[in-house]
């Protein structure tokens, strides 16, 4: 019987290792019947990125740096090349400078303010630009946000603003490409135990905290998101565009912790 995702074909940005967000979306995707493209930033990466893509049965890896516009050009130039069209590219690339995600969100300096906005926020429009040009018949768009775009999160600091410009952007994106027959979707997961996650302080504690005290008493898991990754991106999210999916055992419905951790 054939998957969900048979027939479509697609580009992963941001596997860093197997505990990725993006890996476990690429996972889920790969199972469902999705043909996979990866992109890495740099040889160090693409060293860690090439075993795990050649284990869902992919040889198709491009190096980006979505900071650069030629190198974006040549990401997709070589999309349409390989495929000629694309059915969804999974965005999961976040930044900002580790000793800023510590302290105080007053002392962000500038340079890493527009650094963090330019990675985590403006390279998600320039995909969507890149990739609806190969999107003739419609496809999907998805991004990864987190809750500290809309509630204080210690230490998030200036990722929060990202996320929240971010999440704007999805907004704004799903309008503009809703009548091309592209939808324009983000997840958001609760705090998991990922490379990035763990730049930012108190990550242990966060992680902890949620897990205690969310409804299902849980953090997120790469197959939940991937789970869901998998619905926005088939048949089934036909008319899903414009949202924020929670995926956070219902965290983000609490006004307090649990009686037992107040």
């Amino acid at each position: 019987m054939a998957g969900p995702m048979q027939g479509k074909r697609g580009l992963i940005m941001g596997v860093a290792n197997e505990r990725s967000i993006a890996w476990g979306i690429a996972k889920a995707m790969s199972e469902a019947g999705a043909e996979l493209a990866f992109s890495y930033q740099g040889d160090a990466f693409g060293k860690r990125v090439e075993p795990l893509a050649q284990s869902l049965g992919s040889d198709f890896m491009v190096d980006v740096d979505v900071t650069d516009d030629a190198s974006m050009d040549a990401c997709f130039a070589a999309l349409k090349d390989k495929w000629g069209s694309i059915d969804f590219v999974v965005h999961a690339i976040a930044y900002s400078d580790k000793n800023e995600l510590t302290g105080r969100f007053i002392n962000t300096t500038r340079d890493n303010f527009k650094n963090s906005l330019s990675i985590s926020c403006y390279s998600f429009i320039d995909v969507a630009k890149r990739a609806a040009e190969l999107m003739p018949d419609g496809g999907t768009l998805l991004t990864m946000t987190y809750q500290g775009s809309n509630k204080v999160t210690p230490f998030y600091n200036v990722m929060g603003v990202a996320k929240a410009a971010l999440e704007a952007s999805v907004r704004y994106l799903a309008n503009d490409l809703g009548p091309d027959g592209i939808r324009v979707n983000a997840i958001s997961p609760g705090p998991m135990k990922t490379l990035a996650g763990a730049a930012i302080g108190g990550a242990r504690k966060t992680f902890k905290h949620t897990d205690q005290n969310a409804p299902m008493r849980a953090n997120a898991t790469l197959e939940a998101v991937g789970g869901t990754a998998v619905y926005l991106a088939s048949d089934a999210g036909a008319c899903t565009t414009g949202e924020i999916i929670r995926v956070d055992g219902g965290y983000h419905v609490l006004g307090m912790p649990q009686s037992d951790n107040l």
